[in-house]
């Protein structure tokens, strides 16, 4: 909003209200009086009332109170003001009472649910010496290395392996021939990592390594190889957890894990008896500050659950039968004692008690059961079938292959029609089986009814589950006005629909499609995921998840199927969305725990009669016809991908009685520079004409299906291949990214990389996400964000657009750094919407 439209709405606040009489504290008056003229100078206004409601009454938005949280902050004589503060006190002077009236308890006072961050460990080890520029390149080399060589035992295995396959007598000799081989490799892959482990590390420990070192080449190593294992597949399975306990982890009986996102340092893993991790929880028991990896451990008592969508930093506790409720977190330091629910970022006691599904009896047998009929399934269909389809495309039809005799322009073309009868036949096949098998699965399934893990009723569940959260298809769908209908097709119910073009964004996931409501005329981003699933150690139930009408979703929100909202909320991101208390409707929710914000500000509505009237047809067509085209360039960039990859393998098997093994070794070699330089030009040449700007404007501006059309074409997924490893900056600068030297990215992912600036020596744990934008209904917003040098972006946090990070900072694990923030030098903040933390590491 602009400021002659902040000074408009502000003066008929002034010229209608009564004169307001002063506080009777001359310090609160001094104070208001000080916000209310910075307030003014921030928002161009010629006066601000001290009982004038920022947003409501003077038309304020977000991104204006950030930037006057920002000058606060800058402001000796003022007690420093964060977003969640301007939320609960919407007037000058209510804000200056609160703020003056809040002085921090010293540390011996805090209470238990009060985080603490402490700068070091009580006994921290020395730290090795700083690492310089030939510890990255001689780390960069052996990582190098390390992928040729697994590409070359690969190549070796896979070209034995064939030729005996190749040489069966019968159809059920191959068959036989490729479970065997199929058993052999898989046993390999996953045996790989364990041995690696014990060899190269033997048992973690606390500790601190500098990254790049050869300790690091040693920890990214393994860690590298348990996150590609083919076991990690296996989660929600009892074959899960003796993998991890294989890897040293202390995992009790009757424990069942969800969460496919593996620990690196699984030795600092303690879980105890019938504890639950639910999907989508990060616990990795290392994290990474200022180039430096640090170990710690983390420990879950006798029956705790880990709520969905999580992040256990190192050095915390859940005691037995605590729980820690969805989109919530433990920061350094935390415990939560026994027998408590706790939720927020970073956590603290939870009003009200969480749904708890009733046990059911799943004991030893059963799990030895279900996980041995899982592992022949897997061995007896799905590896001999992956083989046997492998076998065909690279020995059979290549034994006649036409290169030989000298004619490859007829092997192109055959390989052109091939990957293209695969490909797209594949994708009208995938429609084919959503809408028929899962619904057919379904019918076994009831709602509203516990039954065991690990039986017939759980694997017809994961099988619905695993069939319909296709990502490809999703991604296909989604930002059009296709998505809702191909939401439908796999069993939504969003009947009626107010067509808007963005109903849903390109990445939606569920625990069952059949249960999953959403009203009229709302909106989603995009991550959202639906809670249809209640969960205990052994048992689990079904339950319809409604989001009401008129509703606007914001990015990475899981939705629980006991929600506490109704119709025309806004849902912020990342918001933790409330399970007790009065059904919300007319109000926007915003944080972990959650508290109520203005469901919408005079700004998001500047385009709101572009979605009305005559005229919305009409842009609505021009928006779908945009989106085929983008749709279609998606598909066409998918398939030739898959063609030059077939072609690359053909030609390698075609040269193989030549060169032998040399022959599919350097293809497994060049394949993964070749997904690089493909999409690196891919995205360079989506983004020639119209790069990625600071944008204000409506969803059916040219401008922002331009923005879909970059989000959706280019793949972004290969690139967390080089997490880890400096090879990782230098895609990133490739593909527009402004950074610096000596920046250490261990998975971040960034939405408008030509947008973000990133200093040196940055450090960028898994998980971190640097977005560049938001949507609000049918208003986009976008803008540049920059890091300065020495900053540390914690495990699973989100900054979002237009912000600017001072050299130095820390942003602890799981926050939510909101748009417009300014963070000065040397700050640690923390929390969901990020706030300063104090020097005892407690938030202000």
């Amino acid at each position: 909003m602009t400021g002659q439209h902040l000074q408009e709405a502000a003066r008929g606040v002034v010229e209608g209200a009564r004169p307001c009489e002063a506080p009777p504290d001359p310090a609160v008056s001094a104070a208001a009086e000080r916000l209310a003229a910075l307030l003014a100078d921030v928002a161009q206004l010629d006066e601000v009332p001290l009982d004038g409601n920022f947003f409501d009454d003077l038309g304020a938005d977000s991104l204006v109170m950030a930037h006057f949280c920002a000058r606060v902050r800058n402001r000796p004589d003022l007690p420093p003001v964060s977003m969640r503060d301007v939320y609960r006190h919407p007037t000058a002077g209510s804000l200056a009472a609160a703020l003056l009236d809040s002085t921090p308890p010293p540390p011996e006072s805090r209470t238990p649910g009060t985080p603490t961050l402490p700068r070091e460990p009580a006994e921290a080890p020395a730290q090795a010496p700083p690492t310089g520029r030939p510890h990255r390149v001689l780390c960069g080399a052996l990582q190098l290395l390390a992928f040729l060589g697994y590409a070359f035992v690969l190549a070796a295995v896979t070209a034995q392996g064939y030729e005996w396959i190749s040489a069966s007598a019968h159809l059920l000799d191959a068959y036989l021939r490729s479970v065997v081989f199929g058993a052999g490799l898989l046993l390999v892959l996953c045996a790989l990592p364990l041995i690696a482990k014990w060899l190269l590390f033997g048992r973690f420990t606390p500790r601190r390594f500098r990254v790049w070192s050869l300790t690091y080449l040693r920890f990214w190593l393994v860690k590298t190889l348990i996150r590609s294992s083919p076991l990690v597949l296996f989660a929600g399975s009892p074959l899960y957890p003796l993998f991890l306990r294989a890897l040293g982890a202390r995992i009790g009986r009757g424990v069942t894990i969800l969460s496919r996102s593996a620990p690196a340092c699984t030795d600092l893993l303690t879980v105890g008896d019938g504890t639950l991790v639910r999907k989508d929880a990060l616990i990795s028991c290392y994290n990474a500050a200022d180039g430096v990896i640090e170990t710690g451990p983390v420990a879950l008592g006798r029956g705790a659950v880990v709520g969905e969508v999580t992040v256990l930093d190192i050095g915390t506790r859940l005691g037995d039968a605590s729980r820690l409720g969805h989109a919530s977190s433990l920061h350094t330091g935390q415990s939560v004692p026994d027998g408590e629910h706790w939720q927020g970022s970073p956590a603290q006691p939870a009003d009200g008690d969480f749904q708890e599904v009733e046990p059911a009896r799943c004991g030893t047998a059963r799990r030895a059961v279900h996980g041995t009929l899982l592992m022949l399934t897997v061995l007896l269909v799905y590896v001999p079938l992956a083989v046997g389809c492998l076998d065909v495309l690279l020995s059979r039809v290549l034994e006649e292959s036409v290169v030989a005799t000298g004619r490859a322009t007829v092997l192109y073309a055959d390989l052109l029609v091939v990957t293209a009868v695969v490909f797209f036949g594949g994708v009208i096949a995938a429609l084919l089986v959503l809408a028929t098998v899962p619904r057919l699965l379904g019918l076994l399934v009831r709602p509203d009814r516990t039954y065991p893990l690990f039986g017939f009723h759980y694997s017809v569940h994961r099988t619905i589950a695993l069939m319909t959260n296709r990502k490809s298809l999703t991604r296909l769908f989604g930002d059009s006005s296709c998505i809702v209908h191909y939401l439908r097709w796999i069993g939504y119910r969003l009947s009626p629909v107010e067509q808007t073009g963005s109903n849903f964004g390109t990445a939606v996931k569920h625990e069952s499609p059949y249960l999953s409501r959403i009203g009229t005329g709302t909106m989603v981003a995009d991550g959202l995921s639906l809670m249809n699933a209640e969960y205990s150690s052994t048992s689990f139930r079904l339950s319809p998840t409604v989001i009401g009408a008129h509703n606007f979703l914001g990015n990475r929100i899981a939705y629980p199927a006991d929600g506490r909202t109704g119709d025309n909320c806004l849902l912020a991101t990342k918001v933790a969305v409330p399970v007790s208390g009065p059904l919300r409707h007319d109000v926007g929710l915003l944080g972990s725990p959650c508290f109520e914000i203005p469901r919408s500000v005079a700004r998001d509505s500047t385009f709101d009669e572009l979605t009305d009237g005559n005229g919305l047809r009409r842009r609505l067509a021009a928006k779908n016809r945009h989106n085929t085209v983008t749709m279609a360039c998606h598909l066409l960039t998918g398939w030739l991908y898959f063609f030059c990859v077939t072609l690359l393998f053909a030609l390698a098997a075609s040269r193989y009685p030549a060169w032998g093994t040399v022959a599919l070794a350097l293809a497994n070699a060049a394949l993964l520079p070749f997904t690089f330089l493909y999409y690196v030009l891919l995205e360079r040449a989506v983004i020639a004409a119209h790069p990625p700007e600071p944008l204000f404007c409506s969803i059916y501006d040219r401008r922002f299906w331009r923005r879909e059309r970059y989000w959706k074409v280019p793949s972004e997924t290969y690139l967390h291949i080089l997490d880890g490893t400096p090879f990782k900056t230098v895609v990133w600068r490739l593909l527009g990214v402004r950074i610096g030297a000596r920046v250490f990215d261990d998975g971040c992912h960034m939405t408008e990389r030509p947008m973000v600036a990133i200093g040196d020596d940055c450090t960028l744990n898994s998980g971190s996400v640097l977005q560049c934008h938001s949507q609000e209904d049918g208003t986009f917003k976008s803008d540049r964000s920059a890091l300065g040098a020495g900053c540390t972006v914690g495990v699973g946090a989100l900054v979002h657009y237009g912000v600017t990070v001072g050299d130095g900072a820390v942003l602890a694990a799981d926050s939510f750094l909101m748009k417009g923030e300014t963070v000065p030098e040397n700050a640690h903040w923390a929390g969901n919407p990020a706030r300063p933390l104090d020097e005892s590491g407690g938030a202000r």
